[in-house]
C-alpha cells in the first residue's frame, strides 16, 4: 500500500470569501465533513492562500470519495471553481472540478492496468476544455496534451503542481510531520 492523499482548491484570491464559504459548509453541510447534526466540538479546516489565484483546503475528513462530495458542495456555496484531488495507493490520481455544485469535468491518471483492474473506475464527466481554461492552458495546446495524457499518477502530480504553482502532495494527516507544510497552512476552528 503506497502513500494517498486527498485535498481541494478554489481558483480564488480572495481569502475572505472562501473562509465565509467553509464556516457556511461547516455549520449548514457538516454531513459532507463527516460531523452529526450538532457536532460536540469545534470544526478544524487547514486553509493556505497558495498563491494569488488559488487557495488551498485540508480537512482529516478527505479521502479519495469524500472529497468530492464535499468539492461538489463547497462550489455551490461560492462562484469559483472548486478543483479536488485524490491519490490512491499510488496508483490512481483523481482529478475533479465543480462549479455552482456540479461536476465540470474529471480527469482519472492511472496505468491502463489499473483501470481494469478496478472496473467500476470512470470519469464522471469528461471536459478537457474546461480544465484547460480553469489551469489557465488554453494558449499551451502541446503542453496541455501532454498532461491529460499522462499514466503516471506520480507525474501527474507533479505537472499539476508546476502548472499551479503550488505543491498539491499535502494532506491533513501530514501536517504533525512536515514541517513545511505547517508553515503553509492556518488552522481555523469553527
Amino acid at each position: 500500500m503506497g502513500r494517498s492523499f486527498a485535498n481541494l482548491h478554489i481558483k480564488s484570491g480572495d481569502l475572505e470569501k472562501t473562509l465565509q464559504a467553509l464556516q457556511e459548509l461547516i455549520h449548514k453541510h457538516g454531513k459532507v465533513l463527516g460531523y452529526p447534526e450538532a457536532p460536540e466540538r469545534k470544526a478544524v479546516i487547514y486553509v493556505s492562500q497558495s498563491n494569488e489565484g488559488w487557495i488551498s483546503v485540508l480537512h482529516d475528513y478527505f479521502v479519495w470519495g469524500t472529497v468530492k462530495k464535499v468539492g461538489r458542495t463547497l462550489s455551490g456555496l461560492l462562484q469559483e471553481p472548486v478543483m479536488t484531488v485524490a491519490y490512491m495507493n499510488e496508483e490512481i490520481f483523481e482529478l475533479s472540478f465543480f462549479e455552482q455544485g456540479e461536476i465540470q469535468a474529471e480527469r482519472i491518471f492511472c496505468e491502463p492496468w489499473t483501470r481494469e483492474e478496478y472496473e467500476q473506475l470512470r470519469e464522471e464527466r469528461t471536459a478537457d476544455e474546461y480544465i484547460q481554461r480553469v489551469l489557465g492552458m488554453q494558449a499551451e495546446e502541446e503542453n496541455f496534451g501532454g498532461f491529460i495524457s499522462l499514466t503516471s499518477p506520480e507525474q501527474a502530480v507533479e505537472r499539476l503542481s508546476e502548472i499551479t504553482g503550488m505543491s498539491l502532495w499535502s494532506d491533513a494527516e501530514w501536517l504533525p510531520y512536515e514541517e513545511t507544510l505547517r508553515a503553509r497552512f492556518v488552522t481555523y476552528e469553527w
